[in-house]
């Protein structure tokens, strides 16, 4: 039977990578849900709908007869943890509601997660985290979605699985979380200035250990989980599979950007690079690059979430490994290659 998938948040770094996986592996059918929506290729069709609005999701969406496979990863960003509930519950919701009951042949639901289950934006876990971890205090809309989704599943055929990555890394633009396109433009603007690369976190968030995820490897773990039996019903972290500090890979990473380092200096990026909209359009000028909206192109506040974490953060991704999932990536060599994408791609010097 020809697989269909429909992949919710399609623009967004995970889902954008997970498409071109599916796309590659040849047997997928594609269909790409956002508001944006996107050009349609062969074998990938988007739909743009504001997954907010019930009832367009029920006018665009009912027709779905085909699909096979849910893979949401869609989100919505908010000030406060509480606030982050509603949206996000309501898009997942009114997705399952339009598509479910007329997907005849729906076998599986893929939920993207994160360690928000485990409290990891609260403050300092429990490390390794493992999925077997007791819950923490509401709210928190991971937690929500999943257990919407075990509710929903009871008595049905289709099973679905809950994917938990670390900070995920990958190319793609207009995201809230995105630390490579944060390190790769905060470099670029400091040589730029002809400044030392400093560390911008919190005192001691340099010295603590930390993982990663590759989008590409998120992609290829998400469908695995998806489309293997032994995964029915279950969560699993995904991770690169190795750990680093950021003392020993920053100054690294400058010295692929042929920068000098400094001391760390705390400072907040969302603040310091507020009126570097025109330094930037300059810079685009000078190199040739691409014009991305300098807005769109950088999530600073997202950087200054990751580097004020002056707590270990890191899970335990051997049950996906016990189950079969044995691909590993190289931090550190991720980095520098999502770096030259980046510069292949025009959007950094």
């Amino acid at each position: 039977m020809q697989k269909t998938a429909l992949v919710v948040g399609a623009n967004g770094v995970i889902a954008s990578n997970l498409i071109e996986h599916l796309l590659i592996l040849g047997d997928w059918k594609v269909i790409g849900l956002s508001r944006r929506g996107g050009k349609n290729r062969e074998n990938l069709t988007y739909i743009s709908v504001d997954l907010l609005d019930p009832e367009k999701c029920q006018t665009r969406l009912s027709h779905l007869k085909e699909v096979t496979h849910i893979f949401y990863a869609a989100f919505q960003d908010r000030p406060t943890w509480a606030e982050l509930v509603p949206p996000n519950m309501a898009m997942l919701v009114n997705v399952v509601e339009a598509v479910e009951p007329v997907a005849e042949h729906l076998q599986h639901i893929s939920l993207m997660q994160g360690y928000k289950v485990y409290g990891a934006h609260l403050g300092p876990f429990k490390t390794p985290a493992k999925e077997s971890d007791g819950g923490h205090m509401p709210p928190e809309f991971n937690v929500n979605q999943q257990q919407f989704l075990e509710n929903r599943q009871l008595g049905k055929s289709w099973t679905w699985s809950a994917i938990r990555p670390s900070v995920v890394a990958g190319t793609a633009l207009g995201n809230p979380m995105n630390l490579v396109i944060v390190i790769g433009v905060y470099a670029s603007i400091s040589k730029e200035l002809g400044l030392p690369f400093r560390f911008p976190g919190k005192p001691g968030a340099y010295d603590k250990l930390l993982e990663m995820t590759d989008a590409g490897l998120l992609a290829e773990a998400t469908v695995w989980a998806a489309t293997n039996v032994q995964c029915a019903n279950q969560a699993f972290n995904i991770t690169n599979g190795d750990l680093f500090r950021w003392n020993d890979l920053w100054p690294k990473i400058a010295a692929y950007f042929d920068l000098e380092t400094a001391p760390p200096l705390p400072m907040s990026l969302q603040t310091v690079m507020a009126d570097k909209e025109p330094l930037w359009r300059q810079i685009q000028q000078k190199y040739g690059l691409n014009k991305h909206n300098y807005q769109e192109l950088s999530s600073w506040a997202f950087g200054d979430a990751v580097f004020s974490w002056d707590y270990d953060f890191f899970g335990d991704g051997t049950k996906a490994r016990r189950l079969g999932f044995h691909e590993f990536i190289d931090s550190e060599q991720m980095f520098y290659n999502l770096f030259d994408e980046l510069k292949a791609k025009k959007i950094i010097p």
